[in-house]
């Protein structure tokens, strides 16, 4: 298994992005600023993106498992992987949406609720956005912090 970065033509991950946030201009948003990581283990299986919004703190903007490899690791690896990835790093925030599919994978990874964003999908989206049978409406930020220990 490796965790590869990614500088150039990252729209060749595109379908893999979509997974977690399903509209592309969306995605173009964060996609060249942020830094991209692929873990591969013989195929692609896990991406995400990360953006720096400040000293200290990054924000996860995507990260997907490809469906054939997910509840197995992978999006975990990613995330411990950005804390040693970034030695500055103190805080890790992530968007998503208020489905007990992706608030109960966060929360298993260390990530602690922070606050909301109403409305955030109804307002950006053309589209109604479902996940896990529930529309979503607002924006659920979650944060992890390092451990100084």
């Amino acid at each position: 298994m490796e965790i590869i970065q990614v500088k150039e033509n990252k729209k060749k991950y595109l379908d893999l992005l979509l997974l977690a946030d399903e509209q592309e201009d969306m995605v173009d948003r964060y996609l060249e600023r942020g830094d991209m990581f692929v873990l591969s283990d013989g195929s692609v299986r896990a991406e995400c993106v990360v953006t720096n919004e400040g000293p200290g703190t990054y924000e996860l903007k995507n990260i997907a498992t490809a469906p054939l490899f997910q509840r197995q690791g992978y999006g975990r690896r990613l995330i411990e992987y950005l804390f040693n990835h970034y030695p500055d790093l103190q805080t890790l925030y992530v968007g998503t949406g208020d489905s007990p599919l992706s608030l109960d994978f966060y929360h298993a990874c260390g990530f602690k609720d922070s606050h909301r964003v109403e409305r955030f999908f109804t307002d950006n989206y053309d589209h109604p956005i479902i996940e896990d049978g529930i529309q979503l409406v607002d924006m659920v930020y979650l944060k992890r912090e390092r451990d100084m220990a």
